[in-house]
């Protein structure tokens, strides 16, 4: 199963006065995650809205914090296709930063999406985005 990774950086104004990141914006790093899956797979998700009408909502999210994420952490997000059917995909994810020279498990997280037309009705994954995604689960 393949495993893509991406990097982003804490910023202040995702922390508290503590430095501390603030919750949600695990779930927005989330989004960067998958994101920038689809664009390593070839595929831009901004061009699949326009070119095939095919949208992904999220209709159910999870989150477990291990560890807190810091300013000015550098956070590598892992993402991986976690299930797959023809109009629902489920990603999972890592979210790791250095703690002492050692990756630290900061959270683990999974969002579920529906493929979407863009009369909001539930249809299936068009190729070839169906047949790249899955591949990444053979792998």
């Amino acid at each position: 199963m393949s495993v893509f990774s991406t990097t982003v950086r804490v910023r202040y104004a995702e922390t508290d006065q503590m430095g501390v990141a603030y919750y949600a914006n695990y779930f927005v790093w989330c989004e960067i995650g998958r994101v920038e899956l689809l664009r390593q797979l070839g595929f831009e998700y901004k061009q699949m809205e326009i070119d095939d009408g095919c949208h992904l909502p999220v209709v159910e999210a999870t989150c477990r914090y291990k560890s807190p994420a810091r300013y000015d952490d550098e956070v590598t997000i892992e993402t991986r296709i976690a299930g797959l059917r023809s109009s629902v995909i489920r990603f999972a994810y890592r979210l790791l930063a250095r703690r002492n020279g050692e990756p630290a498990l900061l959270a683990e997280a999974e969002t579920v999406h529906v493929v979407v037309n863009r009369e909001l009705k539930k249809c299936a994954l068009p190729e070839p985005y169906f047949s790249a995604i899955r591949a990444t689960m053979d792998e």
